[in-house]
């Protein structure tokens, strides 16, 4: 966190009777950016309280007029907002663990342990901010359905923000599954804004939009010389997110050489760029993605076993749009909102008949497809609504190629390798050769695609394609 954030955000008040150790205490605390008030008991605390609302009290136990357990039973009702520290000379110890019981977060014998004070006030920053940043996402979500950038309030998407609320917090890796376009990146995001490294760097990389040759360079960097091109020295993905979250999309995508090599980074928290002999320590904390089934990778060999456990502490699975169709009016008119501001519009909402032919659509796009049909009828629409003919022909390139299973025959006692191939065979078909369109229809990325037939042209299953 950084010192800028705890300066606005957290207020330490400081209740001690002996005016020297409390002074101290408070040029201490505000040297290492919290803003400081001072009480000279728990009376005048009291009163301090109202007016310079501390989130963090740290206060003598024994004092006139009222003491520090005095001061906790007094401000219970308040304790959601504050955390108290309490201040304990030796032989009072008893008295402290009562008080911790009550309320208390924790106690510090006297003389205070500077070093001490200083990792405790951090944890409870920590444990406010990622307070605040939860509820506010709760809010959000009770106010509009949304929850940071994730937009929906169905019971499918409220089960995922709890995983999100529960996993944020933690250090752990995180493996968020689905198909394209149902917003991985943005649970990522979320996942980063709740977490303890929301003022660090947010880091994105999607494995298949990088040639295989230079992958392992954006991820780990590269010293100068490293390699034909390597002009100067390169930080990778790890060294720009340091102690904060890096990102990786399309992790099945990822030649196995380079999935060895951050697993061991994983495990070890150690990186070395390419061409380098120095190994660097990093703090990061690895949100990855694939939009392929994780048990179908390990098979193909595509997913290593030991990264696939490694990276699924937590596992997140978003639903594809069609599956969770009432989010789909709420989806729509945050859309309209974000373009009418981006573009200067107008535009209220669709007609019935309209929503009645996105409605209708299964969405293999999902939200991403769904977020381009909007803009495209927001941009036509001439008055406040968009009508059917400001949206494109839905589902009409695929009533033009049948479903490519149709065309292709299964027998009893064929391979799942077999199957297949004459699936990517007749999906290549009815796509006139496009491997870009036939990617999308099978829902996998073009580079898995290439791959697939790379190694079905080896075994003899299909001529090179156009």
């Amino acid at each position: 966190m950084s010192q800028a954030t705890r300066t606005h955000a957290e207020r330490v008040l400081i209740v001690e009777d002996e005016e020297h150790t409390r002074s101290g205490l408070a040029e201490l605390v505000r040297s290492w950016g919290y803003a400081a008030d001072e009480a000279g008991d728990g009376v005048e605390a009291l009163e301090r309280i109202t007016e310079f609302r501390p989130t963090i009290i740290v206060s003598d136990l024994f004092m006139p007029r009222m003491t520090g357990l005095e001061l906790l039973r007094a401000i219970r009702d308040e304790m959601d907002s504050m955390k108290m520290i309490l201040l304990t000379a030796q032989g009072s110890v008893d008295t402290a663990v009562e008080a911790v019981k009550a309320g208390a977060e924790d106690y510090l014998s006297k003389p205070v342990d500077p070093i001490k004070l200083r990792l405790l006030l951090d944890r409870l920053a920590e444990l406010n901010q990622e307070k605040r940043g939860s509820q506010a996402l709760r809010r959000q979500l009770s106010d509009r359905g949304h929850f940071g950038r994730i937009i929906g309030n169905s019971p499918a998407m409220r089960a995922i923000y709890r995983v999100i609320e529960q996993a944020a917090p933690t250090p752990a890796s995180i493996l968020i599954l689905g198909e394209s376009g149902t917003g991985k990146e943005l649970v990522a995001q979320t996942l980063h804004q709740l977490s303890p490294r929301v003022d660090a760097p947010f880091v994105g990389l999607n494995c298949a939009a990088i040639p295989e040759t230079l992958l392992e360079s954006e991820i780990f960097g590269h010293e100068k010389g490293a390699f034909t091109g390597a002009m100067d020295r390169r930080a990778g993905c790890f060294e720009l997110a340091d102690r904060g979250t890096l990102f990786l999309d399309e992790i099945a995508e990822m030649a196995p050489g380079t999935q060895v090599k951050l697993l061991r980074v994983l495990q070890e928290r150690k990186f070395r760029r390419l061409g380098g002999r120095v190994e660097q320590d990093v703090d990061v904390r690895v949100v990855a993605a694939t939009n392929v089934n994780p048990q179908l990778a390990l098979r193909d060999g595509r997913l290593r076993e030991d990264l696939y456990y490694r990276l699924n502490v937590f596992s997140i699975e978003l639903p594809p749009l069609r599956d969770r169709k009432q989010d789909l009016s709420l989806l729509i008119q945050s859309f309209i909102e974000e373009f009418n501001i981006r573009d200067h519009r107008s535009v209220r909402a669709l007609t019935p008949e309209a929503m009645r032919l996105l409605n209708d659509y299964d969405w293999p796009g999902n939200v991403r497809e769904l977020r381009n049909v909007i803009e495209r009828a927001t941009i036509l629409a001439r008055g406040e609504f968009i009508e059917p003919q400001h949206l494109p022909p839905l589902g009409a390139v695929r009533a033009a190629a049948p479903a490519p299973a149709s065309g292709v025959t299964l027998v009893p006692g064929m391979t799942v390798d077999e199957a297949e191939q004459k699936l990517i065979v007749a999906t290549l078909d009815a796509a006139n050769g496009n491997k870009t369109r036939a990617a999308e229809m099978l829902g996998i990325s073009l580079k898995t695609l290439h791959n697939k037939l790379n190694r079905m042209k080896g075994e003899g299953h299909v001529a090179q394609s156009g």
